[in-house]
């Protein structure tokens, strides 16, 4: 059954904070959980149902496109989009909380940064790539402690593509995530005798890094950033022969700087002067919705620097898969650790990435993923640009908007009493600085949800700055 245009009665409103396809999808999704569309209805077209609601046609694709990706509509080649059976939500009667009791947690909205968007059901090429892994013989011997040739070899293909770095399988080490990696090159740099252990690390920056720094005996030293990520003059200060620096050039963990190119040259400089290695986490750079991405500071250093990558924000955060790039002595260095102490790469987690890679998976979730966070970044920009800067506007995962350090903890306060819970910037701060603010994390919450989690923030915002 096909349904008429004007059955689902969708309203715009252009006044409102939330995009037009952002509106559109929350009609749908209304219709849905009232029955009004049933599991099994088609659809009107784009053409008709932007002809009914008087909007571009291009704003009913977008939002079409994004209740595919979350699971409430199925897209048919050359039929149209159907309803699929979706489970309708549960409704409370109960008489609502007061503001001061925080709400369960099943009810609380997360914008915690860096959980990634994931999609509601498995594809065909996430089913094959586990059918493929399923029929192969068990691994029966330790695996190259390097990684799978074949995995590394599309990785390598993936960065020059992707990221413009050009390596070869040689130069990557198959990790478990970003950590692991930094983990196995902190180890390798702690072999250079005579050198005192120092990381100079981002503030406010990746606090899981200061902590493993501090954890293998590292003494940790912070550089303050700005607008442009971490600042260059600042490194002048860090103690003699300091071994390594942490960095994020291309979004800035967590303010979302975007380091421009004459920082990074001067960044690779002060490592050549230096004798020190550069560890550049590139976590989040396959998400920049208004320009291409940087080349990376490792292709102007190759032989000082060591790249670190991971799909956690691309495959989703709980598969555990990264890799390294790193100078050939660090890797021989670095392979003869692993196995010296057992520590070897998953043989099926390494063939089903290779797998994903090999059919255009990985490429397919980005593309998806980039479309939603693109979006949501425009949602954050337009409703909060009137309570101050923004930083990381128009890349990854999250935005920070500055803020007084009192005035964002009391804001975050009073989001989580009301059921939503985000960081400031103070949570990623290890020693003073001059700027505050809080931290709105977009990947993985549902558009209903993050529409009520803006006005909850909204609210928090205006009773605090608004006079």
């Amino acid at each position: 059954m096909t349904l008429p245009p004007n059955s689902l009665s969708i309203t715009v409103d252009r006044a409102d904070r939330r995009t037009l396809p952002v509106q559109v999808a929350d009609g749908i999704r209304a219709a849905i959980d009232r029955g009004v569309l049933a599991p099994g209805a088609r659809l009107p077209n784009t053409r008709a149902l932007s002809a009914e609601v008087g909007l571009a046609r291009a704003v009913v694709e977008k939002a079409y496109e994004q209740l595919v990706a979350e699971g409430w509509l199925d897209a048919r080649r050359g039929s149209g989009n159907y309803v699929r059976d979706v489970p309708h939500a549960v409704r409370s009667h109960r008489s609502p909380r007061r503001a001061q009791e925080h709400p369960p947690v099943a009810q609380r909205i997360s914008l915690r940064p860096g959980i990634p968007w994931t999609p509601p059901r498995a594809s065909e090429a996430w089913k094959r790539a586990w059918r493929d892994v399923g029929t192969s013989p068990p691994p029966g011997d330790y695996p190259d402690p390097a990684g799978l040739l074949d995995l590394r070899t599309r990785i390598a293909d993936l960065l020059g593509r992707a990221r413009g770095l050009h390596t070869t399988a040689d130069s990557i080490v198959v990790t478990t995530g970003s950590i692991h990696g930094l983990d196995l090159v902190l180890g390798a740099l702690s072999a250079n005798v005579g050198v005192e252990h120092v990381l100079a690390l981002e503030n406010p920056g990746y606090r899981s890094a200061a902590a493993l720094a501090t954890h293998r005996g590292w003494s940790v030293h912070d550089v303050p950033v700005d607008r442009e990520g971490l600042v260059i003059e600042d490194l002048e200060s860090v103690p003699p022969r300091t071994p390594a620096v942490y960095v994020t050039p291309s979004h800035q963990y967590p303010t979302g700087g975007l380091m421009p190119i004459g920082r990074r040259r001067a960044l690779a400089d002060w490592a050549r002067s230096t004798g020190s290695a550069i560890i550049e986490d590139d976590y989040d750079s396959e998400f920049r919705y208004g320009i291409a991405p940087l080349p990376t500071v490792t292709e102007l250093v190759p032989d000082r620097a060591v790249y670190l990558g991971t799909v956690s924000k691309t495959l989703g955060a709980g598969v555990r898969l990264g890799w390294m790039v790193a100078p050939p002595s660090m890797v021989e260095r670095i392979t003869e650790t692993r196995r010296a102490i057992g520590d070897y790469p998953s043989v099926p987690i390494q063939h089903a990435m290779s797998s994903l890679l090999r059919d255009g998976e990985w490429d397919r979730s980005v593309r998806t993923a980039r479309r939603i966070y693109r979006a949501r970044d425009r949602v954050v920009a337009a409703t909060l640009s009137r309570f101050g800067e923004l930083r990381g506007v128009g890349a990854g995962l999250h935005t920070v908007l500055v803020l007084d350090t009192e005035v964002a903890r009391h804001v975050a306060a009073d989001c989580a009493a009301n059921g939503v819970d985000l960081p400031t910037l103070e949570h990623s701060t290890r020693s003073p600085t001059a700027e505050g603010g809080i931290v709105v994390g977009y990947g993985s919450v549902a558009d209903d949800r993050f529409d009520r989690a803006l006005h909850v923030l909204v609210d928090a915002l205006e009773r605090r700055l608004v006079s």
